[in-house]
């Protein structure tokens, strides 16, 4: 491992842990970014090392958010009560070979993971009504073979791959399996956070690494969306049969997908621009433009 790369604050009580891995990165409905923060405050995550940034992200301009500077981050946490490390980051622009080998370098040689997991979220053309699933993309075919029975269903796609796939592809190259989840979330709510998915995606590592983990107050927060977008299609019968067609498996053009997603963002209440995240037609409908 290259100590130039990566700060390292301490030293974890880990044994052979897995790694989960979020990208906060055209983080669609917030996924990568909140199910780690989750993971953290619940089971106690301390920060252990941090890749840095020189080499890796641009500084010729300033991002903001909230009024608050945003600085591209790439920190580790570990959760040693639960066995687990966890790697927050925005993707980076430069050496991106270099950087994902630092990341593997860090949880293979000095915390001697296991697996890896990867979260990134899907824009589908489907209502917030329709069941979430969980796509999948394996690097190894044992560790496919250990999840059956989870509920987690195969992705297809062509085309580039996402740096996920790259951080899978080296880690198979190491000996470590690995899985992207791609849980999949409506374009309108792709700008915002899903409790729904969220639920769903956190469910999943909750039963495969016997987190503990109480997910009840994700209930409420379902309800109230759901409630609030019940209350838009009572008021707005244009934006009701928009997603009566979407209910029917019927797609929206360009010009429908905008006025649902600016409706409903309103109405749920404003946290991210809605040009942040393309939710028009250039996304597969089952699948990430580039898993």
């Amino acid at each position: 491992m290259e100590k130039d790369l990566v700060k390292i604050y301490k030293t974890p009580r880990l044994q052979s842990p897995s790694l989960i891995v979020g990208w906060q990165t055209r983080d669609v409905g917030k996924l990568g970014s909140k199910v780690i923060d989750f993971l953290n405050e619940k089971l106690g995550g301390q920060e252990i090392a941090e890749i840095k940034p020189l080499g890796f992200f641009q500084f010729g301009g300033v991002r903001f958010k909230d009024d608050l500077v945003q600085v591209p981050e790439s920190k580790f946490w570990a959760c040693e009560k639960n066995n687990l490390l966890l790697f927050k980051s925005d993707e980076p622009v430069f050496e991106h070979y270099q950087f994902l080998n630092s990341v593997l370098d860090l949880a293979e040689c000095h915390c001697h993971a296991k697996e890896l997991y990867t979260l990134s979220g899907v824009v589908s053309f489907t209502a917030h009504t329709s069941p979430r699933r969980i796509l999948t993309v394996f690097n190894k075919a044992e560790l496919k073979e250990r999840l059956q029975g989870y509920g987690l269903e195969n992705m297809t796609w062509e085309g580039l791959p996402a740096i996920s796939s790259y951080l899978l592809w080296l880690a198979k190259r190491r000996g470590i399996p690995g899985v992207s989840l791609w849980p999949v979330i409506p374009f309108y709510l792709a700008t915002r956070e899903d409790p729904k998915v969220l639920k769903l995606t956190l469910s999943f590592l909750n039963r495969r690494l016997n987190l503990g983990l109480d997910l009840g107050g994700f209930d409420l927060e379902i309800r109230d969306q759901n409630e609030k977008i019940t209350k838009l299609r009572k008021e707005n019968a244009e934006i009701n049969k928009y997603i009566n067609m979407l209910e029917s498996g019927l797609r929206l053009d360009e010009g429908e997908q905008l006025k649902l997603t600016r409706e409903v963002y309103e109405i749920l209440g404003t946290k991210e621009r809605t040009s942040d995240i393309d939710v028009t037609g250039n996304s597969s409908p089952d699948g990430p433009e580039s898993p």
